[in-house]
């Protein structure tokens, strides 16, 4: 069907009023020394992002972030078939292998990034397992141990990236103080050495290379779990803006896709006129767009096949057939 051009007649009537939104994590060059100890699930070679941009130059109309804010103030309308490229987190390799394969393809982005990571060598301490992991240095049974003496019940001890990733869902229900404790004692095997989020000159060339900045919280806690929300929102803004000398960012995501009504009103309040979830839809456009919006992920199952070919035949089945509803 895609072959054939029936998936593309498909997408051109059905997704014509629509926004859709993709979200990517990291980007690195297979070459880079990141790349042996990175999340897989999270991570695309900066082949497949250049393969991937093409696709969305062929399908779609790729917008920035100021034309999806003069569509949702009413100043102007989207093209049919917009589509928003985001990053979410702010990894250094997004300036380092994004941006360049965004300006060879002419096309603009968004960041989202977390305020207190924001010239910080490490990554968030699940990355840092991960790696660490991927190393050898730590194992899924050492983890799975120590939390069961805290009464984390039984896991799984198996060596698979499945078990550790059910150690990770534990340690992040912990209690910020606790979870430090608990991986005290591997303080050193979970530091690689290497850079992997950005500094305020990555944002500024980021900024100057068309990709438009937002946030995602102020330390990446989920905001369902945040000691304190308007910290994660109003003071996230602040803190971009004082360290970027900038005016305050006026759209953001929520940190692993967690939110609420409740939430989604408090960040309306703290002054982002654009809110974005990881809910996998595509948004409607009626004249103005909802200020709540919906985005899909992606990750490297999506487009490349167990050979490791990119398909964009599955990224159309992604993409095209997403549900197609308001968010707001």
């Amino acid at each position: 069907m895609y072959a054939c051009g029936l998936l593309g007649l498909y997408h051109r009537i059905r997704n014509a009023p629509s926004l859709t939104v993709v979200m990517f994590h990291r980007t690195l060059d297979p070459a880079d020394p990141r790349w042996r100890s990175c999340d897989p699930d999270y991570t695309i070679s900066v082949d497949v992002l250049r393969r991937s941009l093409d696709f969305f130059r062929k399908h779609y109309n790729v917008v920035s972030l100021q034309q999806v804010l003069e569509a949702r103030r009413g100043a102007a309308a989207l093209p049919p078939r917009a589509l928003l490229i985001t990053f979410d987190d702010g990894w250094a390799d997004n300036a380092e292998f994004a941006l360049p394969e965004l300006q060879r393809a002419g096309l603009p982005g968004l960041m989202f990034v977390v305020a207190d990571a924001v010239g910080r060598r490490q990554p968030f301490f699940q990355e840092q397992i991960i790696a660490a992991w991927r190393h050898g240095k730590v194992r899924v049974a050492q983890l799975a141990q120590a939390l069961a003496a805290q009464g984390a019940g039984s896991l799984s001890q198996q060596e698979t990236v499945e078990a550790l990733r059910g150690v990770l869902l534990v340690l992040e229900r912990l209690d910020p103080a606790a979870r430090s404790t608990l991986l005290a004692p591997y303080a050193d095997v979970l530091d690689d050495g290497l850079r992997h989020m950005v500094e305020v000159e990555d944002l500024h060339n980021l900024e100057r290379g068309g990709v438009a900045l937002g946030l995602h919280g102020k330390t990446h806690t989920p905001m369902t779990r945040a000691p304190d929300l308007d910290a994660e929102l109003a003071g996230a803004r602040t803190l971009l803006a004082e360290r970027m000398g900038a005016a305050a960012a006026v759209s953001m995501s929520f940190p692993h896709g967690m939110y609420d009504a409740a939430i989604a009103a408090s960040a309306r309040d703290a002054g982002y006129e654009l809110v974005f979830t990881s809910d996998p839809v595509l948004n409607p456009v009626h004249g103005r767009i909802g200020w709540l919006l919906g985005r899909t992920g992606f990750d490297t199952d999506t487009v490349v096949d167990p050979r490791g070919r990119f398909r964009p035949d599955l990224l159309a089945l992604s993409l095209f057939r997403a549900p197609l509803r308001a968010v707001s």
